[in-house]
């Protein structure tokens, strides 16, 4: 008896010791599995980190490039931009300026009252008034008061339009120095021609009673759009940022959604690169403003600075539109993410956001007004619908022709309304079914 007893002892221990040994043996495998996955980990997230960087840095650049190719390669963008500059204060008088500088030296004041026809002469002299020895500035302030009159009027808009429509095809080889247009790049000057506008100050002095107007010849003078010492030597640069005005996008979206999906944290890689990507696209705005102050300064003094400052901040006003829209959608995609994260705050705002829906569920459903099949079957299929409308939200982003950071958050709250739609119309079909006759409503306790 106490042999057996002692046998059973031995091979209980026996037992022991083997499933010791196995647990051991376990142990031992599971730490060297992590031991081994602990370097691909962190082979992963520094190449992870590495493709995030690249896309980050490449989004300014990203930005620039998407802009010079709207501008140069769409007619009605490049137009869009420019026309506000038509009815700029500054730009209106920097015209009239160089006009009436250009139009006075053409006029001959003693030619004029001596080689005017007798019957013209009483029209000229009561159009000048009484001068005397200040004839040449009363003469250049009435050519300036008609010029003002001209680039004031709707006429002048339309001058200003109709000729950026026409020299858009020049832009670009402008931009490669190539040109022989009204655009033209000549020792880092970006010009227009305001001969159209001279011929319409010259038929406004000839119907105000100075006839001899008429006789000046043809002008051609260049109105500066832009001018600085590295604009010869940005052509090139434009150009290649042209070329890659719509890959270059791509990569940089591209090489963070890789390192995205290449970490072994996905969520919080996601949080943290949208807001990465963000603040890269947003210091593109101080860029702006550092490089509009060393722009400014180095113009010559015979370039109207006020005038150079609506051009600049006109011609950038898009750029920085898309610089607000990679902001504000960067901001959303890391909220996005973390709101549907496992952290206490999101919880807690998911709670209340079903709480929320299943109330105004509930008040929908004692007021008789019922979903039937339709919410078993969205119940069933709520992952799917969930993508898919997600997936048409980023395809309407991307097929919208230029958004605003308005067009995002507008998307934003637009999806946030078709998932609340979702959540509402949702229910089990237990709860889709209406109560039968007699039946107790459920006190929604246990």
């Amino acid at each position: 008896m106490a042999d057996s007893e002692g046998a059973k002892d031995a091979s209980g221990e026996d037992a022991t010791r083997a499933e010791l040994e196995q647990l051991r043996a376990r142990v031992a495998q599971l730490e060297a599995g992590g031991a081994e996955r602990a370097p691909r980990h962190r082979v992963r997230s520094f190449f992870a980190a590495v493709l995030i960087i690249i896309g980050c840095v490449l989004a300014p650049l990203a930005a620039v490039a998407a802009w010079t190719a709207n501008i140069v390669g769409d007619t009605d963008r490049y137009v869009d931009t420019v026309a506000p500059l038509a009815s700029d204060p500054d730009i209106q008088n920097a015209v009239a300026n160089r006009v009436t500088d250009v139009v006075a030296d053409k006029l001959d004041l003693t030619a004029l009252l001596q080689g005017a026809a007798p019957a013209n002469r009483p029209l000229l002299e009561k159009a000048l008034g009484k001068l005397g020895d200040s004839l040449e500035s009363a003469v250049k302030s009435f050519v300036h008061d008609k010029t003002q009159e001209i680039v004031a009027s709707d006429a002048f808009e339309k001058i200003w339009t109709d000729a950026n429509r026409r020299v858009h095809a020049a832009v670009d080889e402008a931009l490669t120095g190539s040109a022989d247009s009204a655009v033209k790049l000549n020792q880092n000057t970006v010009t227009i021609d305001l001969a159209p506008v001279i011929e319409q100050v010259k038929q406004r002095l000839v119907d105000s009673g100075m006839t001899v107007a008429a006789n000046i010849p043809d002008i051609h003078t260049n109105f500066t759009v832009v001018q600085g010492k590295d604009v010869g030597r940005l052509k090139t640069a434009f150009r290649l940022l042209q070329l890659a005005g719509f890959w270059l996008p791509v990569l940089a979206v591209l090489l963070v959604a890789g390192g995205v999906l290449l970490s072994t944290h996905r969520r919080r890689t996601l949080i943290t690169a949208a807001l990465c990507f963000a603040f890269a696209t947003a210091l593109l705005n101080v860029g702006l403003i550092v490089f509009r102050d060393v722009y400014l300064g180095n113009l010559p003094e015979n370039i109207s600075q006020p005038a150079a400052e609506s051009v600049y901040d006109t011609l950038t006003r898009f750029l920085r539109g898309s610089v607000r829209t990679v902001v504000t959608l960067g901001i959303v995609v890391a909220l996005a993410a973390w709101m549907t994260g496992p952290g206490r705050v999101p919880r807690v705002g998911r709670q209340m956001w079903h709480a929320g829906i299943g109330a105004t569920r509930g008040a929908a459903d004692r007021a008789g007004l019922r979903t039937g099949p339709v919410g078993p079957f969205v119940q069933h299929r709520r992952a799917w619908i969930t993508w898919i409308l997600v997936g048409g939200f980023i395809l309407w982003f991307i097929l919208w022709p230029y958004p605003t950071g308005w067009v995002v958050t507008g998307l934003a709250l637009g999806l946030l309304f078709a998932l609340a739609v979702v959540d509402f119309v949702a229910e089990d079909e237990d709860t889709a079914k209406p109560a039968e006759p007699g039946t107790p409503e459920p006190s929604g306790t246990s």
